[in-house]
């Protein structure tokens, strides 16, 4: 019988070299798959990180309990009138010219009118006929006022007597109102200063052809010892705008210098074009440092009844249903306010209604932001 013998070393050397390379390409195996396991992992938690945006909260900075309006303006005099001519003539002489300030009832020019000089002289002649035939025509009513009593004239005769006379009256006040109307005329050939102040502009000269009927302006006065200043103060602000409130003018000639004025009056109606509220400042100027159609920053101080908010312009977000913000609650969920907006201060804008101050606002949110929508908080101020 033949024994079976246990394999000899050499013949053991083969197998353990397959079982190592078994035991290698095992491990390897499994490190591949540990490996892209734990990729695909990795890159489910980036893209479920992705799918969560992540933004920036802040809240929104109260105004103070006063708030300073500034409003454009246009300095304009308190009076100003253009001056034109009563009468037809050549200019004889003019004695103011542009910035000649003047007194009420100072001679500015006169004009020659010789024409109005002749009808005047020759309405004087009709009136001393009218006058005249008028005491003839008194003379006779007398007389035959006395002959009726003595029945030598008729009735008849004396009621013609009175009528001619009563008409040779009223000729006489025609012809008397008539001199004073040419009278009127031919003193409208002074062309004289309807109030103090300045002329603006000349527009004629010596000699020039003056008409009363073709709308030419002669000259152009303005008092400028007291200045009106009209600014549009928006709707919003209506409310607080009061008559007899300071305001402040500052203008760019006089950079270190600040004018004080009195809201004198309003309109009291919103403009239906801007809706804005027309607002009048008076500003006494007796030095008249300031010029007539200058522009000027008016600055109103108006006590509001509540504190509004500010918030940075990045954080509007334009809708189709109007202007909003994107708030963040505890939990990482979005909702969109609407909210009015007052004014604009460049890089931030007053919110009127819509906000009351303790939201969590996102900072800069993205375009694709919506109602109900999961986002990360990164950081910002309470």
């Amino acid at each position: 019988m033949t024994d079976i013998q246990a394999p000899t070393r050499k013949s053991r050397g083969p197998l353990v070299v397959v079982a190592l390379i078994l035991l290698v390409a095992a491990v390897a195996a499994y490190w591949g798959i540990v490996t892209r396991a734990r990729s695909l992992a990795e890159v489910t938690r980036e893209t479920q990180d992705l799918a969560v945006p992540t933004v920036s909260v802040i809240t929104a900075e109260r105004g103070t309990p006063q708030e300073e309006l500034t409003l454009p303006g246009t300095m304009q005099p308190f009076r100003d009138a253009p001056i034109y001519a009563r009468t037809n003539g050549y200019l004889r002489r003019w004695t103011a010219d542009i910035g000649t300030r003047v007194k009420a009832g100072q001679l500015l020019a006169e004009i020659d009118a010789p024409e109005i000089d002749q009808q005047l002289q020759q309405a004087r002649a009709d009136l001393a006929t009218a006058e005249a035939n008028a005491r003839l025509a008194q003379s006779t009513a007398e007389r035959y006022r006395d002959l009726i009593k003595t029945d030598s004239v008729s009735k008849q005769d004396l009621d013609n007597a009175n009528g001619n006379f009563e008409a040779r009256q009223a000729a006489v006040d025609s012809a008397r109102f008539n001199v004073k109307r040419l009278e009127e005329l031919q003193g409208f050939g002074r062309i004289e200063a309807p109030f103090a102040g300045t002329i603006t502009a000349r527009n004629v000269d010596v000699g020039a052809l003056i008409g009363a009927n073709t709308g030419k302006e002669l000259f152009h006065i303005a008092d400028n010892g007291r200045l009106r200043v009209f600014v549009n103060v928006p709707q919003i602000y209506s409310q607080a705008v009061k008559t007899g409130m300071v305001a402040e003018l500052q203008l760019k000639e006089f950079p270190d210098r600040r004018f004080n004025g009195t809201l004198a009056r309003t309109s009291d109606a919103i403009d239906v074009s801007s809706r804005t509220l027309l607002a009048e400042i008076d500003v006494d100027n007796p030095k008249q440092d300031l010029l007539s159609g200058s522009f000027a920053e008016v600055h109103l101080k108006l006590p509001t009844a509540t504190t509004t908010l500010k918030v940075p312009s990045t954080a509007l977000i334009f809708k189709a249903d109007g202007m909003q913000v994107g708030t963040v609650d505890e939990h990482g969920k979005v909702s969109l306010a609407s909210v009015t907006i007052g004014r604009d201060f460049g890089n931030s804008v007053e919110v009127v209604a819509g906000l009351t101050g303790t939201e969590r606002i996102i900072a800069n949110p993205p375009d694709s932001l919506a109602a109900g929508q999961t986002v990360r908080v990164a950081g910002g101020t309470e």
